[in-house]
């Protein structure tokens, strides 16, 4: 992970005007675990901007960011999942070969097949990162992705943001 001294002029001037307290949750939303991981039906929500070939890609003309969502389902191959993140703030070079840094589906099925994780969800999440208008996501499309999880009986979501 880079340092702020590390990144660009760009980023750091960004990032000194940004109201991140102005979308603090407190407390920030949690769940206890209520049994073993290794009975745990488990998702990913990443905001890699991943998306799969036949799905459009995030609106990168959005002056503050595509709150949308792409649905992933469990079975795909991480390695044909596209990264169209629109931040320059990262090398994007890791995740283009392999996509497991940012959607360690592979990861999960590994831990599966030892019995370390109960079973993956039939579907996972990926949003687009870096939105600096983050009210429709927050207010919108976060609740409705939180929605399908309760619906799927999802109880650990792993959390791979960028």
């Amino acid at each position: 992970m880079a340092t702020y001294q590390e990144m660009s002029l760009h980023v750091r001037l960004f990032m000194r005007k940004y109201p991140f307290d102005r979308y603090r949750i407190d407390p920030v939303p949690c769940s206890p675990l209520t049994r073993p991981l290794s009975e745990a039906n488990v998702a990913i929500v990443t905001t890699a901007g991943l998306h799969l070939p036949d799905q459009p890609d995030f609106d990168h003309g959005r002056k503050l960011g595509d709150p949308s969502f792409r649905e992933i389902p469990a079975g795909v191959d991480p390695q044909i999942l596209r990264e169209s993140h629109r931040s320059q703030a990262f090398d994007h070079q890791g995740i283009a070969e392999d996509k497991n840094l940012a959607f360690p589906l592979d990861r999960l099925r590994e831990w599966q097949a030892v019995g370390r994780l109960g079973r993956i969800n039939h579907r996972h999440f990926s949003f687009m990162g870096s939105i600096i208008g983050p009210g429709p996501l927050i207010e919108e499309t976060a609740p409705a992705v939180a929605a399908m999880l309760r619906q799927d009986g999802v109880e650990v979501v792993l959390l791979t943001p960028l």
